[in-house]
């Protein structure tokens, strides 16, 4: 199986401490917050001066607050400095209004249109090729990045909805989910995205499935302590339009947990729905936080290997 994990540190030492582990245990990727360590592009950077294979990506860099223009420089530039084709994969998305209106003072203005055009430019320049658009959000006459010689960038759409859906499979390798469960992929996600990637005439589209995971046997101490650390996500209108989609009602429910047996018959699930890719997010439950994690990590470590 493909399973990665959430990459999060707060020195550049530790960043490259967890890439190198996560490597030698055989996880297949580390996935990147826009917060993390004020950009994951440093992040990223750090983490693959010391490994070799693992997939680095983010999860992901907002659009709204980056011109299409300067993202893809900024990519350009990550990629030219790790050197090795499809080991950096980048993840973009609008966010939340919330987030963009509320927290940066911007516009939210259309997100569908803003996403649609702005993926369209992008990975027009990313491709090498000059990008002469004129849409209703977007006009730009811009070159591609020159630094040194192009690599292939991956570009993954962080879509729920069914236009974004559309625009992942259309236009780019796919898409990178969070808070959307089994029955979401296989109903919704999945058969959207395919769809989409056919009528364009590309090749099946990568689904990098994220959600929380913790291996314990209490499982309805686990979900209250995933509804406690996840609770935000509840309060979004695109995480709960996915979560209905999933048929439960809250991040909670929407989390991984349980024995081993459990767990891994709900990742299981999660590949024969459509995922190609675990985005795994270990949280903690109970007093014994480290030894909760290694128990999640124990399993998911395996899992990798199988």
């Amino acid at each position: 199986m493909r399973i990665g994990l959430s990459g999060a540190a707060t020195t550049i030492d530790r960043i490259i401490e967890q890439a190198q582990r996560a490597e030698a245990e055989g996880f297949t990727s580390l996935w990147y917050a826009g917060a993390v360590f004020g950009d994951p592009l440093v992040a990223i950077a750090a983490a693959a001066r010391d490994t070799s294979t693992i997939e680095l990506g983010t999860s992901v860099l907002q659009t709204y607050p980056s011109h299409p223009a300067v993202m893809a420089a900024r990519a350009t530039a990550v990629a030219a400095a790790i050197g090795r084709p499809r080991r950096f994969t980048l993840g973009v998305g609008p966010s939340h209004q919330p987030v963009i209106e509320g927290m940066l003072g911007l516009s939210f203005d259309r997100p569908g249109q803003h996403t649609d055009e702005y993926v369209q430019i992008l990975t027009t320049l990313l491709g090498g090729e000059q990008a002469s658009f004129s849409g209703e959000v977007f006009r730009v006459n811009a070159a591609p990045p020159a630094v040194g010689e192009r690599i292939e960038i991956p570009v993954l759409v962080a879509a729920l909805g069914p236009r974004l859906l559309r625009v992942a499979g259309q236009y780019t390798s796919g898409t990178i989910t969070w808070m959307a469960n089994a029955k979401a992929i296989d109903e919704h996600v999945a058969p959207l995205i395919r769809k989409a990637a056919s009528g364009a005439g590309r090749a099946d589209p990568r689904i990098v499935v994220g959600l929380p995971v913790a291996v314990h046997d209490d499982v309805a101490e686990a979900r209250s302590a995933a509804a406690e650390q996840f609770v935000i996500y509840g309060q979004l209108p695109n995480y709960q339009r996915i979560l209905e989609r999933g048929g439960v009602k809250s991040p909670a429910d929407a989390a991984i947990v349980g024995d081993e047996a459990s767990v891994t018959a709900q990742i299981e699930a999660l590949f024969a729905a459509g995922a190609t890719d675990l985005w795994a997010a270990p949280f903690p439950v109970g007093d014994d936080r480290p030894a909760s994690r290694a128990r999640t990590r124990s399993l998911l470590k395996e899992l990798a290997h199988s």
